[in-house]
């Protein structure tokens, strides 16, 4: 992904209060982002298409529908980074949140200035201008990271953003444990606040679609404690 140019980059704000939405589009014009503003879950599709957006700042409680279903729609065809604003704050909510595909969440009321930098920090993670597609070969495992896809053998994973940012990273280091605050750290954001719980679900899921047994891994290798192990090829195989 690279940003739009002459811009800090194109915003969709999905939010049907206008108090809220003008003077926050205020204030991150101010910042140099380009931001257009949508009231509803229809416009927010059909403007995530024609507006190209660099982020897209999702409220969940929109007139005709829910913004969870609007991030799922969303992640059918395409990466933009997503950050979902709402008055609900639940560790359980923010976990829905992050399992539809999410990259961050931002809990009402906020300042304009902290989302800006959450903003900043999510287009930091996901840009990686002038980079050359790296491959990742791991026994069966077989990763394309700059088409972010991924293969088990001769079948292709379905995998969310942060799945494969998760399976990616551990893949970097196979046969090395990467700890639980290393994998936050880069694959959620070195501010993130809320439960680490987030990670046990995605690791969960991601056994699951490897098809991983956890009390006998044959990918993903607990390390009580500490953190995680991608097992290496050799491993593997054995």
């Amino acid at each position: 992904m690279s940003l739009q140019t002459g811009a800090a980059g194109r915003v969709l704000l999905v939010e049907d209060e206008l108090s809220i939405a003008e003077p926050f589009a205020q204030a991150l014009d101010r910042s140099g982002f380009e931001t257009t503003i949508a009231p509803t879950a229809g416009e927010a599709l059909q403007l995530a298409r024609t507006v190209d957006p660099d982020v897209v700042l999702l409220d969940l409680t929109l007139p005709d529908g829910d913004g969870r279903d609007v991030c799922r729609e969303l992640r059918r065809d395409s990466t933009v980074p997503i950050i979902m604003l709402t008055a609900r704050g639940t560790v359980t909510d923010r976990i829905v949140g992050l399992e539809l595909g999410a990259d961050d969440y931002v809990v009402k009321p906020f300042a304009a200035g902290e989302v800006i930098s959450r903003i900043r920090a999510v287009l930091r993670r996901s840009q990686a201008p002038g980079r050359v597609p790296e491959h990742l070969h791991v026994g069966d495992l077989k990763i394309d990271l700059g088409a972010r896809r991924a293969w088990l053998g001769d079948r292709e994973l379905e995998l969310s953003r942060k799945e494969f940012d998760l399976l990616s990273r551990l893949a970097r280091d196979a046969g090395r444990v990467v700890s639980r605050e290393t994998l936050i750290s880069e694959v959620w954001d070195e501010n993130w606040f809320g439960s680490t719980k987030t990670l046990d679900v995605h690791i969960a899921t991601l056994r699951r679609k490897l098809g991983d047994n956890p009390t006998s891994p044959r990918y993903i290798e607990t390390v009580r404690g500490v953190g995680f192990r991608c097992r290496s090829g050799e491993e593997q195989a054995s």
